[in-house]
């Protein structure tokens, strides 16, 4: 139930009910509470409440709202163009990613959020600059670029400076190509070189070789012309530099606490990780491996922290030599007297984090001496390249290889975790219900998030959320990767659909989940929808398939019951996790993506199963398991098949289930599931409580009805 406070307790603002109509935006947000406590008489039933509906049973600290943050992207953009001026360059690019290429990045490293205003975790953005403008304040354009997960929350973010790139989308040009097109414009309009610029640290070795094949490609296209483009490293980072004009910058590494993992939840010593990763990189004449991802490092010392928000990491880099045995690249002072233990037991130096470059050129040259060569993760950065002084080779790094693989003990652990997030989960529903069907309470987006973060952390060994919880009632849902904001997020509506995808660390294991739920009657489209997506989870959970197979041949398997109706969904299907770590994790996906076609399924990877379907303005529904790679017992000429075990423990909404559109082995494995989901957790409730008959109503046996729906 929501927290009633009295008007003291508010902060000294005048939005009480009868002044309301000073803002728009709240007045709005008001009659929108109202509306859905007047349209919520008879959903419950019997069980609906006898609440009267005045507006004093609002809870009035929902009401003082605060202001919207807006992002003026004018002044900086100027700011931008004119220190592009100062390093000679037409083009700048902004990417996502920090140095350890990670795919959520710190407060500091949001460089691509500081200059555009959208915040994804996908995405690169292009700033030009005319080098023909003469005014004082410098022109050009400015792109954003992102894939289907965002194209939503891109247009509702981005102000009139910028386009948005739909990344995947018919008849649009990759940012690469958009970028390269500009700076081509730029040469030929000016006559003088156009430099494409760009931090080295920022995008990966492969990303700078493949922007390069497009230069050369557009130099051999316009060979006719005088065109003189080029891609330029700026060693100093634009955005950086203009940061503090606006807005402080955040401190660049965190001093949080780094902690050594114990062997119960790893299931491996260091040394013995160590000793496999040398023995997959150690051939011929291959002396040295970097590892700049960050995920990596902590699996491989069996250490985490928190240095990004929801990833268990800490910032560092790692050198591997047969000779020299390997070097940490960290701030020494926020290693305990135990890590310093662990890391000299296992013959690992320490060394500043800033002398990494130079060390790392150091080395190499020693290296290019003895006719050694390194190992360069395709994930590695560009500065790496420019600063490695002997032969290599590139390719998928060991130790995400590896680190994919889950032992015994990571298995085990991931069903643990997925057993309490299952009860956490199982609770917040429950919960709901109550508030917004029975009670007719007005629960937002973010309270609805609170308190499920709250049921989680009476878990035992509950660490954090495991990315930003997606909480998200009716057209909200249809926003693949929306993110509800305090004071700006919608109430849940119980005549909608709500989508909840969310997640936790626990020491165990990490995990995701999403479910879609109706607290009221939904339509026939939206049965049939869920039911479609249900049908696709079904149909990967459990397939068979052999060995060396890659996720994009199995892909349509989850998405071939949406096709059917010309339906589909602009996200992957699965995507990898690690155990303790993040909650995205290579090398393995099931999905359209070159990731996906590169690299086998094998057994022990831990691997999401979300199909969706997601109506623009209206709803969305993503159904996601986590699953892991088995070996299924078959064979057939020599050749081993997997399959897939469930780990997840959530019940799925049986009001949006059409039985009649399931054949028999899609309900028995339905029915299966639920009853297991209903063993393993229904002696932690007690009896007598709503959360006990809610997992009751929802997990029993599903029969067909006599009628059908199509």
């Amino acid at each position: 139930m929501s927290t009633r406070i009295s008007r003291g307790q508010c902060n000294n603002c005048t939005c009480s009910p009868g002044l309301l109509s000073r803002t728009n935006r709240r007045s709005s947000l008001f009659a929108q509470k109202i509306n859905i406590n007047r349209t919520n008489s008879g959903i419950g039933g019997s069980r609906a409440g006898s609440r009267k509906g005045s507006v004093f049973t609002i809870d009035p600290a929902t009401l003082c709202l605060p202001e919207i943050k807006e992002t003026n992207t004018s002044q900086r953009l100027e700011a931008l163009r004119n220190k592009m001026k100062d390093h000679n360059l037409a083009v700048y690019i902004v990417p996502s990613e920090d140095q350890h290429q990670s795919e959520y990045v710190s407060a500091f490293d949001q460089k691509r959020s500081f200059i555009s205003g959208f915040g994804g975790s996908a995405g690169v953005a292009v700033v030009t600059r005319d080098l023909l403008c003469m005014n004082d304040v410098p022109e050009g354009s400015a792109a954003l670029s992102t894939d289907g997960r965002y194209f939503n929350q891109a247009t509702n973010e981005l102000d009139f400076n910028w386009i948005l790139l739909k990344q995947g989308a018919k008849d649009q040009p990759t940012w690469e190509e958009w970028a390269v097109e500009q700076a081509i414009q730029l040469s030929l309009d000016s006559g003088s070189k156009a430099n494409v610029g760009v931090d080295p640290r920022l995008i990966s070795y492969k990303l700078y070789q493949k922007i390069s094949g497009i230069v050369e490609k557009a130099l051999e296209k316009h060979s006719n012309k005088k065109i003189q483009i080029e891609l330029v490293a700026v060693t100093e980072n634009l955005i950086g530099s203009i940061w503090e004009k606006f807005e402080p910058l955040p401190p660049r590494a965190s001093s949080s606490r780094i902690k050594i993992l114990d062997t119960k939840f790893t299931g491996e010593q260091v040394a013995d990780k160590l000793n496999r990763v040398k023995q997959q990189t150690f051939k011929e004449n291959v002396g040295g491996l970097v590892v700049t991802a960050l995920d990596e490092i902590a699996w491989l010392l069996n250490l985490r922290g928190q240095d990004i928000e929801y990833n268990p990491v800490f910032f560092s880099f790692l050198v591997i030599t047969k000779s020299n045995g390997t070097t940490l690249f960290i701030q020494k002072s926020r290693l305990t007297a135990d890590i310093l233990a662990l890391l000299e037991a296992n013959n690992i130096q320490v060394e500043p984090y800033e002398s990494f470059y130079s060390r790392l050129s150091s080395i190499s040259k020693d290296f290019s001496i003895a006719n050694q060569s390194f190992l360069i993760p395709s994930n590695a950065n560009w500065e790496v390249l420019r600063n490695l002084k002997c032969s290599f080779t590139q390719g998928l790094s060991p130790i995400e290889d590896l680190k994919s693989v889950k032992n015994a003990t990571e298995l085990l652990g991931a069903k643990i975790a997925h057993l309490k997030d299952g009860r956490a989960l199982v609770r917040f529903f429950a919960w709901l219900e109550e508030q917004v069907v029975d009670r007719q309470e007005l629960i937002d987006e973010c309270a609805a998030d609170d308190k499920l973060t709250e049921f989680r952390s009476q878990e035992e060994n509950f660490v954090g959320l495991s990315f930003a919880t997606i909480s998200a009632t009716g057209a909200n849902g249809a926003v693949i990767h929306y993110k509800p904001t305090k004071g700006q997020c919608a109430t849940i509506n119980p005549l909608k659909i709500y989508l909840n995808d969310s997640g936790s660390q626990f020491l165990e294991g990490t995990t995701d989940t999403t479910r879609t739920i109706h607290f009221g009657k939904p339509t026939y489209e939206e049965i049939k929808r869920y039911t479609l997506v249900l049908k696709g989870n079904i149909a990967l959970s459990t397939l068979k398939f052999p060995e060396n197979t890659t996720g994009n041949l199995i892909d349509s398997i989850a998405r071939q019951y949406l096709w059917k109706f010309g339906l589909d969904y602009g996200h992957g299907t699965s995507h990898g996790v690690g155990a303790y770590l993040n909650v995205h994790e290579g090398p393995i996906g099931i999905g359209p993506r070159p990731n996906a076609a590169a690299h086998a399924l094998k057994p022990g990877q831990l691997i999401s199963n979300e199909p969706g379907y997601y109506e623009d303005g209206e709803y969305g529904i993503r159904l996601e398991n986590m699953m892991y790679i088995k070996d299924s017992g078959l064979s057939y000429n020599g050749r081993q098949f997997w399959d897939f075990e469930t780990v997840t423990r959530v019940p799925f909404c049986r009001k949006l289930i059409n039985v009649d559109m399931l054949d028999e082995e899609e309900l028995a494995w339905l029915n299966a599931y639920h009853n297991t989901i209903w063993n393993e957790l229904h002696e932690t409730f007690d009896k007598n409580s709503y959360v006990y008959k809610w997992l009751r109503r929802e997990t029993d046996q599903i029969v067909r009805h006599s009628h059908k729906l199509l």
